[in-house]
């Protein structure tokens, strides 16, 4: 008898390893679990090549472009520029044509020295 509640004792006072937070049963989404045999069952229907007929335009090839029209007076126009005078800058020119050209835009007016 001592045995024995030298067996008790030691039992009760042996530590017990378990878990102390609580955990339940994961539930089983009904819903869930419908959806996806119904995704996985699915079947696409097959693609067929008159599927996008009205859907999109048909492809056509761009016209090829045209050159550019050349005038008639084209010659002409060519001799003109040709018989026109170049301007140039910085060339002398006649003492007349100076004086036409050159007009005063800014003056200097002389300093004027202040008086204490």
């Amino acid at each position: 008898m001592l045995a024995q509640s030298i067996r008790l004792v030691s039992r009760a006072s042996a530590p017990v390893l378990r878990r102390r937070f609580g955990t339940s049963m994961p539930r089983r989404d009904i819903i869930q679990d419908l959806y996806l045999k119904e995704l996985k069952s699915y079947k696409a229907p097959p693609v067929k090549a008159t599927d996008s007929v009205g859907q999109v335009k048909p492809w056509v090839a761009p016209l090829a472009p045209t050159p550019p029209v050349v005038e008639a007076s084209a010659p002409a126009d060519l001799s003109e520029y040709e018989s026109q005078i170049v301007e140039v800058e910085g060339v002398a020119t006649t003492a007349a044509e100076e004086e036409s050209d050159v007009e005063d835009w800014f003056v200097v007016e002389p300093l004027e020295t202040e008086h204490h």
